[in-house]
């Protein structure tokens, strides 16, 4: 990456679906994203991790970009700072993930599962976040070389990145 490119980190998660620790978790992992310097790309909606990320990189004067399913910005997220109308809906997710330097999937919906496929398919980098064993091992099977990383925390998930860029 040309050193006056910023690094993108996706993070992909349940919109109404998602739980309490679900948005603790993102806010967190916005709040460290942006204090890396590098961007959040979500799919900028306002509810669930999308808006809890987006929230988080805020919060540190982060910059956020939102990838919007419709054809205006309704339901945009507030912390959005670049929304991204697609107009494409679910097929916007193809944007999510080849936009991103690496993809965090902060719990789990159709949705996220979708994101977190197409990144394994599209060899991106991706870290999953507090997910069940059986998400953890239906990924593993569809991943390639070491292209997939469990996170406890999100701390833990923004190490790994760190780690996985210094490699590049």
């Amino acid at each position: 990456m040309p050193p006056t490119q910023k690094t993108i980190i996706g993070v992909m998660g349940p919109g109404e679906g998602a739980t309490e620790n679900d948005k603790a978790a993102a806010f967190t992992l916005g709040k460290l994203i942006a204090e890396q310097g590098w961007v959040l790309l979500s799919g900028g909606r306002d509810c669930g991790v999308m808006d809890a990320s987006c929230k988080g990189a805020k919060s540190a004067g982060g910059l956020t970009i939102g990838i919007l399913p419709g054809t205006t910005r309704a339901g945009m997220s507030d912390a959005v700072d670049i929304p991204i109308i697609t107009g494409t809906g679910n097929a916007r997710n193809a944007i999510n993930v080849l936009s991103c330097d690496a993809i965090i999937g902060c719990g789990m919906g159709a949705g996220t599962a979708s994101e977190v496929a197409l990144a394994l398919k599209s060899d991106k980098f991706v870290i999953l976040l507090n997910n069940d064993e059986i998400s953890q091992r239906f990924f593993r099977s569809l991943a390639k070389n070491a292209q997939l990383e469990y996170a406890n925390s999100p701390q833990q998930a923004v190490a790994l990145i760190k780690q996985k860029l210094s490699e590049k």
